[in-house]
């Protein structure tokens, strides 16, 4: 929190500069999203979604609204998020993709999950910065997994 006790913005402005500093913009946001997530603080996590997010996963869609609640009530928690892979960043106009592997301890209800996941997020740039509208999870695969096509 800043001075105010506001909640700072984790991002730089977004000034339309070259290719190369959105790409390192949004790659500091995917770490920095991820120390939010972990610090369990709600409105530190807000401070990078957009108002419509919603998050996609194998138990369907969540909005945010609902993530968020469940987070400030402890129902919901992170002890651990890093990235395994180097972000891979695609920008198109204002809007942006940013795929990772993805390794997280969660506790939801009482119980811990342990999770390796391809993650897909969605950016767009508004009011100077970025923020994610769409949070797309896939759980890895397993060696023991057959090809899709078996």
């Amino acid at each position: 929190m800043g001075e105010s006790g506001e909640h700072e913005t984790a991002e730089p402005p977004a000034d339309r500069g070259a290719p190369d500093d959105d790409h390192a913009r949004l790659a500091a946001i995917v770490d920095a999203w991820a120390a939010a997530i972990v610090s369990n603080d709600a409105a530190r996590i807000a401070d990078f979604m957009a108002d419509e997010w919603v998050i996609v996963s194998e138990s369907g869609i969540t909005e945010r609204e609902a993530f968020l609640a469940y987070v400030e009530s402890g129902d919901l928690t992170h002890s651990a998020m890093r990235a395994v892979t180097p972000p891979r960043i695609r920008i198109h106009g204002d809007t942006a993709t940013v795929t990772v592997r993805i390794t997280n301890t969660a506790h939801y209800g009482g119980r811990r999950f342990d999770a390796d996941e391809w993650t897909t997020d969605v950016f767009v740039r508004r009011d100077g910065g970025w923020r994610c509208v769409l949070s797309h999870i896939t759980p890895v695969a397993t060696p023991a997994d057959p090809p899709p096509d078996a």
